[in-house]
């Protein structure tokens, strides 16, 4: 504190001379210690810095680079359109079509056919998961072009990560340096898994089918099981540095929906859509802190979530997969939220 600073600076001054308040040493030594107290406070967080668990951004980064650990990139939303327009019209790269959240871009020129529709291949403009949107999201373009005339997704767009945050990259660091892998052992499979982008957890299972077999069950960044294109680059990783001999299975994780179904008092001012969008979002949220790490989705904690949620006063009749008990989640299994029924 500047104030214990300037006592100590002043209990050296020599007692003749006056070192009360406004006086000419008071008043210097009070400008030095203010000074000094934020250089120390400064002294602190850049200690902190120097450790990884409590390092944060680039000085995290540059921590667990001793251990030959770099940091997951976010990563773009990829897949395919289908538009529509008059047959002969070229869809030039960089033709932008839109979702309510989201715009995305054609990396790939195609051509409208005689079917007046064609597909093209987009990529979202922005990192992340906003990219990620269900089929049908994507219905609109920006800005008029002569020619085409709708657009829509039939699939999903998938593949949007965001970077990998602190705590996620802090904790590879510390499983390597804690758990080291070695040989091909179980904390070796997990940290080659945990080096692909886009994943977010996994479990392995040595000797799973036998002698020399292992299973590798895999979650995605957003605590999901993952697509196709994950599971094959998680799978091609392995291969490159698996053992000698080890045959290897990659699989994602089962998802186990979770439909929950309540009657609610609202608050005065908040509709039942909007405070069902709340729910979700929290539970969510939920979900995803006890992926591959709780065995159960608590009954409990679910009220619990519903009671806490902005425009909520009570509910009642809280069913969780049309019971009133926990769902047991086994280890190869992840609870995703499913439908949320609200009344």
């Amino acid at each position: 504190m500047p104030e214990q600073i300037r006592a100590r600076m002043l209990a050296r001054v020599p007692p003749e001379l006056d070192t009360s308040e406004g006086s000419f040493f008071y008043d210097v030594l009070q400008a030095v210690s203010i000074e000094l107290a934020a250089q120390g406070g400064d002294i602190a967080e850049i200690l902190d810095e120097g450790f990884a668990l409590t390092a944060t951004g680039v000085y995290l980064d540059r921590k667990v680079a001793e251990q030959g650990i770099t940091r997951k990139p976010a990563t773009k939303a990829t897949g395919q359109v289908t538009i529509t327009g008059q047959p002969g019209t070229t869809i030039e790269v960089g033709t932008q079509v839109a979702s309510d959240t989201a715009f995305y871009t054609v990396i790939e020129a195609a051509v409208i056919g005689d079917t007046a529709q064609a597909t093209a291949i987009v990529e979202c403009d922005e990192y992340g998961v906003i990219g990620n949107c269900p089929a049908g999201a994507i219905k609109s373009f920006p800005v008029t072009i002569s020619g085409l005339s709708a657009v829509t997704n039939a699939a999903p767009l998938a593949n949007g990560y965001d970077g990998e945050p602190d705590s996620e990259l802090r904790q590879r660091y510390l499983d390597k340096v804690r758990t080291p892998p070695t040989s091909g052992n179980k904390y070796h499979y997990l940290a080659w898994v945990k080096e692909v982008t886009g994943i977010g957890d996994a479990r392995v299972f040595p000797l799973w089918d036998g002698p020399g077999t292992v299973k590798v069950v895999i979650l995605d960044s957003n605590k999901q099981p993952p697509g196709a294109e994950l599971l094959q680059a998680v799978a091609d990783h392995i291969e490159d540095v698996r053992p000698i001999g080890a045959t290897v299975t990659v699989a994602s994780a089962t998802g186990v929906n979770i439909d929950i179904a309540a009657t609610l008092t609202l608050a005065t001012g908040y509709t039942a859509e909007q405070v069902k969008g709340y729910i979700e979002t929290n539970i969510a949220e939920y979900l995803k802190s006890i992926a591959f790490v709780e065995t159960y989705v608590s009954y409990a904690k679910i009220g619990s979530i519903i009671l806490d949620t902005e425009g909520v006063l009570d509910y009642s009749g809280l069913t969780v997969n049309e019971g009133a008990a926990n769902i047991a989640i086994a280890d190869t299994e992840v609870a995703v939220l499913g439908t949320v029924t609200i009344t």
